[in-house]
């Protein structure tokens, strides 16, 4: 890859981006630029080699070499982590890994077969590149002590063989986060990832809209393909589950891309704003489209829990835009929903005329009345907790609460509804507080970060900051992810405990490199 040769020419690229305001000085002395950069230095220039004397020289020549500047990289898009291109990585050792993650997220919810294998291959390579790296870094460390405690706890649970199952649903995925943790550093790759995420929803929503509307249903002959079959009608019957086995599932999985998108759509739609063309043109329209269509499969889903996270998540990203009129309206309308859901009596009989019928019935739970006791979120709970209080310091084990709540409840129930009370009762209140702890450490350490990002975005130009947007919608879509799991649990589907531990070690190895690089 080629370099600038002298040291006036990094100095004039570093004069340059000084002079245009900061907006650009990640363009710093000693930074490898790509030949894509060389072009442009030499655009700057118009002639000769030396930028700083054409800039400098005339003031009428400036100006027009700080508007050729821009238009240079809006072409080129010259940026520090973005100068190997999309399918290379920041380090050539890594190359490999880095395309398998692209190409195992892309078919991950469709073909989650085949998309786990491009993952772990991933993985597997970055651990082999990079296991001295892993080894040292003290969060793995706790997560390497949180494994020895839950293999403690199976080895005491209630039914050791159920527990020593359940601890695939936790081991192997901390052995990922390590790796991915390395793998994964720059905002560049935080984009990048964010957009293979997102492109596999809008095949998922026309599936699950066949199935909601056509009656689309899938072949059995594909499942071991596929791993997974479109029931006709949605499971339960009435809610899109699409490609998903339940409807919940499918919400969780569009809450995560819908967050994702949004953030990518904001940040292509300041992008146009600033400099219109075709490239961004065709992208917002994409992601407009993509947006509207996980909406609506969303909305399909029956889910109070996805759309909650929803409204919440769009409040942030309107808060962060300072579009405080939309955060006005969207609490409006939410206000009123909710009060003709459970304001019988002190208005909300009318506001149940305006307000359709879907949703405060939904809201209320006045569309399923009959439910079973058992069923409850609120006897679950308080059924788990009670295990909590019996043995609280290893558990009764991992998916131990199914066996336990069948034969109380003669009812079969996957869990309860709660990762938090679900993990104190199976693994122990010692080893959820480590698990959450790590994962608190790792969330609020990027919190500063982003606070950090902030200032310097506000300080300068703030749509010439795309670092600090995409590392809150990461945060968002975690932070959505892990509402989501207070009145569901999405351990148990392989896709998207995949995608949260993914969005997980995305963040943490953002935070790590920053670290890095503030230390050294």
């Amino acid at each position: 890859m080629a370099t600038l040769s002298t040291k006036a020419e990094n100095a004039g690229l570093l004069v340059i981006a000084v002079n245009l305001k900061g907006k650009y000085s990640n363009l710093a002395v000693g930074h490898p630029v790509s030949s894509k950069a060389c072009r442009a230095s030499e655009a700057l220039a118009g002639v000769g080699k030396n930028p700083v004397l054409s800039v400098l020289g005339q003031h009428r020549e400036y100006v027009t070499t700080k508007k050729r500047f821009y238009s240079v990289l809006s072409r080129f898009k010259l940026t520090q982590a973005d100068h190997k291109g999309m399918f290379r990585h920041h380090e050539g050792r890594l190359h490999f890994a880095w395309n398998c993650t692209q190409l195992g997220l892309l078919i991950l919810p469709l073909m989650p077969t085949f998309g786990i294998i491009g993952l772990l291959l991933a993985s597997a390579e970055t651990w082999r590149q990079k296991h001295r790296q892993i080894i040292r870094t003290p969060l793995n460390w706790g997560l390497a002590l949180l494994s020895f405690w839950l293999i403690i706890t199976a080895c005491f649970a209630f039914n050791r063989t159920e527990a020593f199952l359940g601890l695939a649903n936790l081991l192997p995925f901390f052995a990922v986060f390590a790796a991915f943790s390395v793998l994964i550093q720059t905002p560049a790759q935080l984009n990048r990832l964010a957009w293979m995420m997102v492109m596999p929803s809008l095949p998922v929503a026309i599936l699950g809209l066949g199935q909601h509307f056509l009656g689309w249903k899938g072949l059995e002959q594909l499942h071991a393909v596929l791993g997974w079959v479109l029931a006709e009608g949605g499971n339960p019957p009435g809610r899109m589950a699409s490609v998903f086995m339940y409807a919940n599932i499918l919400a969780a999985y569009l809450q995560i891309v819908l967050i994702l998108s949004i953030g990518l759509w904001i940040e292509q739609f300041r992008a146009w704003r600033k400099i219109p063309n075709n490239s961004q043109n065709s992208k917002l329209w994409f992601l407009s489209i993509l947006v509207i269509a996980q909406v609506i499969a969303l909305f399909l889903t029956s889910s109070r829990n996805g759309w909650a996270i929803a409204i919440l998540a769009c409040l942030a990203f309107a808060l962060d835009l300072g579009w405080h009129w939309l955060v006005a309206a969207v609490t409006a309308a939410v206000t009123s929903i909710l009060w003709a859901s459970f304001g019988s009596g002190f208005g909300g009989d009318w506001l149940r005329k305006i307000v359709p019928s879907y949703l405060w019935m939904r809201l209320s739970d006045q569309m399923y009345p009959d439910r079973p006791i058992a069923l409850l979120r609120t006897t679950q709970w308080q059924f788990t907790w009670s295990m909590t209080l019996e043995r609280p310091w290893l558990g009764w084990g991992l998916r131990n609460f199914t066996p336990l709540y069948e034969a109380q409840m003669n009812l079969w129930l996957g869990h309860p509804h709660n990762l938090v009370l679900m993990l104190t009762a199976e693994a122990g209140i010692p080893a959820t507080l480590l698990l959450f702890g790590l994962v608190g450490w790792v969330i609020v350490e990027a919190i500063r970060l982003l606070r950090v990002w902030s200032v310097a975005a506000i300080s300068s130009d703030r749509d010439h900051q795309p670092q600090h947007l995409i590392l809150l919608t990461f945060l968002v879509a975690f932070g959505g992810c892990s509402l989501f799991n207070l009145l569901d649990v999405t351990l148990f589907d392989l896709r998207i405990n995949t995608l949260v531990w993914l969005l997980l070690s995305a963040i943490s190895g953002v935070v790590y490199r920053s670290r890095f690089t503030n230390s050294s």
